[in-house]
């Protein structure tokens, strides 16, 4: 699964600049250190609030990360589950 492009509900303000969307990129093994992918593929909130500073375009901070409303973070959240999925999985029209 390439990278994806998340448009927020309600975009980020950061000073005067509005983050209205961001790229999610897969994952490298050493970003998942000190998180439990199983906490991850779960949707477990403090594991992603760990995980995607990590691997956001722009970058987000936590407390961005943090201040999301419940719909963008959901968008996220099963972005970054589908990429522990392997690629046959991803290619089905159940993924």
């Amino acid at each position: 699964m390439a990278d994806t492009t998340i448009t927020f509900d309600e975009p980020i303000l950061r000073g005067e600049q509005s983050i209205a969307s961001v790229a999610l990129r897969r994952p490298k093994s050493g970003e998942l250190r000190g998180l439990s992918m199983i906490d991850l593929v779960k949707l477990e909130v403090d594991a992603m609030h760990e995980l995607l500073p990590r691997i956001t375009m722009p970058p987000l901070t936590k407390p961005e990360v943090e201040s999301l409303s419940p719909a963008d973070m959901f968008k996220l959240s099963t972005e970054v589950a589908n990429f522990f999925l392997p690629k046959e999985s991803a290619a089905s029209p159940l993924a």
